[in-house]
């Protein structure tokens, strides 16, 4: 986990040169982050280099020909201290927003964006916060949910794993409570609401809070109707 009084360190994949050596030079000078590798290619770097730079976030250029992002996405995010990933498109394409959650992104956001919108978004994954375009939330969230996989998985009792305590984190966030405000509607800490997510993320095997609410939205609402968490 990142530590908050530390730097982000960072691992920036984009297409072209200049773009990826103004934004490294552009993120150094930030006093809270720091720039590990800044590299540009439309080639698979080694999955070590991932792993290996110990990077916390990892913004990756969500236009590499084909498949290749999600590709690289996946292979980033696989591993046992992976870096979480941020994509960086020109597009705002739904379907191309829930690849990338399900090869494990944890923000999409268009290069047309401000580069302040992009250091937020940046501090936000390195807390494990997910990000998406806002006027996009909605489709994304409507493809989740009709989403083939999540067919297969809803005969499955998901909420049954989690605790009581990742129910009711889960169902906060469920009905759109903002992630800063989890904590003192549930009287906890932010350390220990980001401990339940993350821990209830990896039991229903996602990658990204909102994909966690996708994937359980149906048996949310059952439970909502059978007792109330105040939110």
């Amino acid at each position: 986990m990142h530590a908050p009084d530390m730097a982000v360190r960072l691992f920036i994949l984009l297409q072209e040169r200049t773009f990826a050596d103004a934004l490294a030079i552009r993120l150094e000078s930030e006093p809270d982050m720091e720039v590990v590798a800044a590299l540009h290619t439309q080639n698979f770097p080694p999955a070590h280099l991932f792993t290996g730079s110990m990077a916390d976030v990892m913004v990756l250029d969500g236009d590499l020909p084909g498949n290749a992002a999600f590709r690289l996405c996946e292979e980033a995010s696989s591993s046992s201290g992976a870096p979480r990933v941020i994509l960086l498109s020109q597009s705002a394409d739904p379907a191309r927003i829930v690849r990338a959650i399900r090869a494990g992104a944890v923000g999409w956001i268009c290069k047309n964006e401000s580069l302040d919108r992009l250091i937020d978004v940046i501090h936000g994954a390195a807390r494990n916060e997910t990000w998406l375009p806002p006027g996009q939330t909605g489709e994304v969230l409507r493809l989740l949910l009709g989403a083939p996989d999540r067919e297969e998985r809803a005969g499955a009792p998901l909420l049954a794993a989690l605790t009581d305590r990742e129910r009711e984190v889960l169902v906060c966030l469920a009905e759109g409570t903002r992630r800063r405000d989890v904590a003192k509607h549930l009287h906890m800490s932010p350390n220990t609401v980001r401990t339940h997510l993350q821990n209830l993320m990896g039991k229903l095997g996602v990658h990204s809070a909102i994909e966690a609410v996708a994937l359980t939205r149906s048996q949310l609402d059952d439970e909502l109707a059978q007792r109330r968490v105040v939110c």
